[in-house]
């Protein structure tokens, strides 16, 4: 279920002896990425990624079908019916194109293993092939066969798109293609007109150099993101996920709140695990939404809490989406660092979403509900070394060891631990299928990173960047001559541009696609790397809640069976502080501390006035101030411009809000006492506050 709401299409379920193939080929790739970590292949960084891409992309021919629209898909002789199909008919297994491998598949896999492992091959084919070292020598003087076979591996990467992730991202592909072969042709008084290059030129930097396939988004996946998926699916099989939530529920049994509190703790720890929004979305909501259910929340109102837990898990430490590698790559910094970077925007995160989990329980009237389960710290004395690893993988960081290490020896420590609980010991069939579960889980990210390829090539050779740059602060200049509204108004549109280019791609091509384009405004501003990079991260990943798509609230709507418009606005609620944050660290300096920059003052001034901010806008946004009674619409809409003036984190702005926010609350408090006498408590309205002693 949870496959059919991620940014990647649903998969094969294969069978037979494509999944032994499959299952042998992941099985190598895994090993070899592995082994890449302490034994690194002598010819360099570039020889492993044509290799891993040589190895993975295949599998996508193999693992996902083709799915070709009706008007396309070849005609085929009408199927028996039900009635007229031999008796012995129903004991065969229908095995039709869409779950097995079809003749086209294993031709366009095995044409992918020529043009990836092509550069590699020490064969002569006419002036092309001779092996890596001259073909490598050919960069800007492809022959032939180079021209020929990089064509094929640039249709074949958009076709994999396709498969995996639907039309958009090809699409895409081939605009930027399109613009970098006909750009010259625009007429050059246009911004974004350059000089113009051919198809040879394109090819070359698309399959011979360092900014085309094999380029940083490869790098990232094949170096780090496999790594991590691997561990994702041996902390799985371990039994990690079952105690993560156990633990959740019992830590909360006997909080009035701990439907919700639940949902959200689980949301946190299980993206340790998937560090997927809508994967963790769905496996929260089917042990949480009856326990929500049975505490009266509306199932719009849990799935939106559902789908905002979910997406915390790709913004929270210590295992990030697959883009925060890119941004330590990028940057050249440790993925420690990037760790870092996230810490205090994941606790205003959380810090929004309980405060709007109390809110809810206040205002709708949620039930208690009694969780027989035991003792957390029972559960955390037996189950409780599913932390080891997690912490460990913080510590090997702290002490300078790579990320790429920490992440092994995470491995080696939870498959040594796993055997402390006889049901999940991680024996080596067990460890085998971890490790081939791994590698299916990163086919389609390694599909959209080498296709990243495309868009960065042809950003790098045409100057499109700076280009577009150059447009966005031109648009901001246009409304005003004031610097600091210039950076402000290029934020946001900044992030309308990102947040629309998520509904399209995978967060993982959106935070590419977004930092080639957006990043360079942000700099040209004054805005430093880290805060660029940092806000170009959280739109990306905020595509899963933004509607219309909002993947992770489709995927919620689904569990809880609420409609699908309310719910994604109900996930908007929740999520909202996810949303200003990143404007806060970039307008203003001491937003730098939201990121953990500039020593303790500044870090502790930003995150308590941005914690403030958060509360002011969950109070607004829910209606109820907690400990006092509820908000009406004078005092929301008050609140509301005080949450949002408190993220321009300066003197003045930050006592105008502060004095805002406290008429809001004054308000709040006149208006209980002039609702103060008893009443009756009915179904379907809130109590007040005499019948709810707070």
């Amino acid at each position: 279920m949870a496959a059919q709401f991620e940014d990647e299409r649903p998969g094969r379920v294969l069978a037979g002896p494509a999944a032994l193939l499959l299952g042998t080929v992941a099985l190598a790739v895994g090993t070899l990425a592995l082994w890449q970590v302490f034994r690194p292949l002598a010819q360099g960084s570039k020889y492993y990624l044509i290799i891993f891409l040589a190895g993975v992309l295949p599998l996508v021919f193999l693992a996902y079908p083709a799915d070709l629209p009706r008007w396309i898909r070849p005609r085929r002789r009408r199927q028996a019916t039900a009635s007229t199909r031999p008796a012995d008919s129903t004991a065969r297994p229908d095995h039709t194109d869409s779950t097995r491998p079809t003749l086209v598949d294993w031709l366009l896999a095995a044409l992918t293993v020529a043009a990836c492992l092509y550069p590699v091959l020490p064969i002569t084919i006419g002036t092309g092939g001779g092996g890596y070292n001259a073909f490598l020598d050919r960069q800007g003087l492809l022959a032939p066969t180079d021209l020929v076979l990089g064509t094929v591996l640039l249709l074949l990467l958009l076709e994999a798109c396709r498969r995996t992730t639907g039309w958009i991202l090809p699409a895409v592909g081939l605009l930027f293609l399109g613009y970098g072969y006909y750009g010259g042709l625009l007429p050059q008084s246009w911004p974004v007109a350059h000089a113009g290059l051919d198809f040879r030129q394109l090819i070359d930097a698309f399959y011979n150099s360092d900014s085309g396939f094999y380029g940083t988004p490869l790098d990232v996946a094949a170096s780090y993101i496999v790594l991590f998926t691997i561990y994702g699916a041996v902390l799985e099989l371990s039994g990690a996920g079952r105690f993560f939530v156990d633990l959740s529920t019992a830590a909360f049994r006997r909080s009035r709140t701990a439907a919700g509190r639940t949902a959200v703790a689980s949301g946190f720890l299980l993206g340790t695990v998937s560090g997927s929004g809508a994967a963790t979305t769905v496996s929260i909501g089917a042990v949480t939404w009856p326990l929500l259910r049975r505490a009266g929340y509306p199932p719009e109102r849990a799935g939106g809490m559902l789908a905002a837990a979910g997406v915390g898990a790709i913004l929270s430490p210590p295992t990030l989406g697959a883009a925060a590698f890119i941004i330590a790559e990028y940057l050249g910094v440790s993925y420690l660092q990037v760790l870092g970077w996230a810490t205090v925007p994941t606790v205003l995160y959380y810090l929004g979403i309980l405060l709007s989990v109390e809110i809810d329980t206040r205002r709708s009237g949620v039930r208690p509900v009694v969780l027989h389960v035991g003792s957390p710290w029972r559960l955390l004395g037996r189950f409780g070394y599913h932390f080891a690893s997690l912490i460990a993988i913080i510590v090997f960081l702290a002490v300078g060891v790579s990320a790429t290490r920490a992440v092994v020896f995470a491995i080696v420590l939870t498959a040594v631990l796993s055997w402390l609980d006889r049901a999940h010991r991680l024996t080596p069939t067990r460890l085998v299928t971890a490790l081939v579960s791994g590698v299916r889980g990163v086919l389609a990210v390694t599909a959209v990173c080498a296709a990243a390829g495309i868009i960065t090539a042809t950003t790098t050779k045409t100057g499109l960047g700076p280009q577009t740059a150059a447009l966005l602060i031109g648009g901001a200049k246009a409304v005003t001559a004031d610097p600091t509204l210039v950076l402000v108004l290029t934020a946001l549109l900044a992030a309308v541009a990102l947040s629309l280019l998520g509904l399209a791609v995978p967060v993982t091509a959106s935070f590419v696609i977004g930092w080639v384009i957006v990043g360079p405004a942000l700099l040209d501003l004054g805005v430093t790397a880290p805060a660029a990079a940092m806000f170009v991260f959280y739109f990306a990943v905020l595509s899963e809640v933004s509607p219309p798509t909002a993947l992770a609230a489709v995927a919620a709507a689904a569990v809880t069976g609420g409609r699908l418009v309310p719910t994604m606005w109900q996930t908007l609620r929740y999520a909202l502080p996810a949303y200003l944050t990143p404007i806060a660290f970039v307008i203003t300096p001491t937003g730098l501390g939201l990121l953990g920059i500039g020593g303790v003052p500044r870090i502790a001034v930003a995150a308590v006035v941005t914690a403030l901010s958060v509360s002011v806008l969950a109070v607004a946004a829910g209606g109820w101030l907690p400990g006092v009674g509820p908000a009406g619409v004078p005092e929301r809409v008050l609140g509301a411009v005080a949450g949002v003036t408190l993220l321009w984190l300066e003197p003045v702005p930050v006592a105008v809000g502060v004095a805002l926010a406290a008429i809001a609350a004054a308000g709040v408090l006149v208006r209980r006492g002039s609702t103060s006498r008893p009443r009756t408590p009915t179904a379907g309205r809130p109590r007040t506050p005499t019948e709810e002693r707070l």
